[in-house]
C-alpha cells in the first residue's frame, strides 16, 4: 500500500452495478472490458496477495491456480525485492518473469534472466546514504540478488522475520563501488523519522523517485523505496508485454496502492482491491473484496474464469 497523488482516469459513459461487495470504482470503457477473454494477469503482493496475517488465502492461490490451468499468464509486480518474493512464487507455482522492485526490475527467478532494469546511478545513491546518516534514518540498499545494510536493527529484524531476506552487513559507499544498486529503502516508524525521510524526498526531488509503501502486517511503518527517477511498474508493465508478446488491452492488472497507479492505468482491466488507497480508485474500473477477504480470487471469478 502507497501514499500519493495520481492523475484521475477517464472513464466512458457506462456503468455497472455488482453484488457481493463488487463496485465500480468510475465508468467503464463499455461492456466489452467485462467479457473479453484476457491473456495476462498481473498482481501486487502486499496489501493484495499478502493479508494482515502475513498469508496468502487458500481462495487466492486456488483461484491463480485455476487460472494457469487455463492457459492465462500469472505474474507479480511488487515493490519487494526479487528474494523476499521468492516463497510467493514458490507458493503459487509460477515462473516466467515478475515485475521487482517497483518496476525497476524485469526478471526471471528460475533462469537468473533480466528482461530490463533500471538501476540508480551510483553517485546519487552515495549522496541519499550521506543524507539519511545525517538525518538517522535507516537506509538499506538492494542489488538485483542482495540486500546490504551497515548494522543490526529493529529494520534488520523485520526483514528477516516477514520479508524473509538475510542481510549482507557491509559499508554501504563500498556497496556503491562495487554493486549495482536497484533501489535503496528508508524504514521510519516515528513521527521524526518520518519526517526527516520527508526532507530526504525533497532533497532528492527530480533526481531519484520515492514511493511510500506499507504492508497489513506492519501498519504503523512506513518503507519509503528509492529508485532511478525513469522507474514505475507501468513502465515496468510495457516491458513485460513486449517480452511476452501480450497486447496491453489484454492485461487484467490488480493492486491496492499508489505505486500500482501507473499499472492500473497501463492495464486492460484495472482492478483495485477493497483495502485501496482513495487514490487508486481514480484510476480502477472495479474495486473488489478487500485482501481479508480474497479480493483477488473474487476478481478471477468475475473478470478470468
Amino acid at each position: 500500500m502507497c501514499r500519493g497523488t495520481p492523475t484521475p482516469r477517464p472513464f466512458a459513459s457506462f456503468t455497472l452495478n455488482y453484488d457481493e461487495g463488487f463496485s465500480v470504482a468510475g465508468k467503464i470503457h463499455g461492456a466489452s472490458l467485462l467479457r473479453k477473454r484476457y491473456k495476462l494477469l498481473v498482481v501486487d503482493i502486499d496489501g493484495t496477495l499478502l493479508n494482515s496475517r502475513g498469508v496468502i488465502s487458500t481462495e487466492d492461490a486456488e483461484a491463480i491456480a485455476r487460472l494457469r490451468q487455463r492457459g492465462v499468464r500469472v505474474a507479480l509486480s511488487t515493490g519487494r525485492a526479487t528474494m523476499a518474493a521468492g516463497w510467493v512464487l514458490d507458493h503459487l507455482q509460477l515462473d516466467g518473469y515478475h515485475i521487482f522492485y517497483d518496476g525497476a526490475l524485469v526478471y526471471n527467478p528460475v533462469t537468473s534472466r533480466e528482461s530490463y532494469v533500471e538501476p540508480i546511478e551510483s553517485g546519487l545513491a552515495r549522496e541519499a546514504i550521506d543524507y539519511a546518516r545525517r538525518s538517522g534514518v535507516h537506509i538499506d540498499l538492494y542489488s538485483s540478488t542482495r540486500y546490504f545494510i551497515e548494522r543490526e536493527d529493529w529494520a534488520a529484524d523485520i526483514r528477516r522475520q516477514f520479508f524473509r531476506l538475510t542481510p549482507t552487513i557491509t559499508g554501504l559507499d563500498d556497496v556503491c563501488k562495487n554493486e549495482r544498486i536497484i533501489k535503496g529503502t528508508l524504514i521510519v516508524r516515528s513521527g521524526a523519522e518520518r519526517e526527516h525521510a520527508l526532507e530526504i524526498q525533497s532533497q532528492f526531488r527530480g533526481r531519484l523517485a520515492f514511493s511510500w509503501t506499507m504492508t497489513p502486517a506492519y501498519p504503523d511503518i512506513d518503507f519509503v523505496n528509492i529508485l532511478s527517477p525513469q522507474v514505475s511498474k507501468g513502465r515496468a508493465l510495457e516491458e513485460l508485454c513486449t517480452l511476452l508478446k501480450v497486447p496491453l488491452a489484454d492485461v487484467v492488472a490488480i493492486g491496492d496502492g499508489v505505486n500500482d497507479v501507473s499499472l492500473l492505468k497501463k492495464a486492460g482491466l484495472a482492478v483495485a482491491m477493497g483495502n485501496c488507497a482513495e487514490e487508486l480508485k481514480s484510476v480502477a474500473h472495479i474495486v473488489t473484496h478487500d485482501v481479508d477477504h480474497s479480493g483477488v480470487a473474487e476478481a478471477i471469478k468475475k473478470f478470468l474464469v
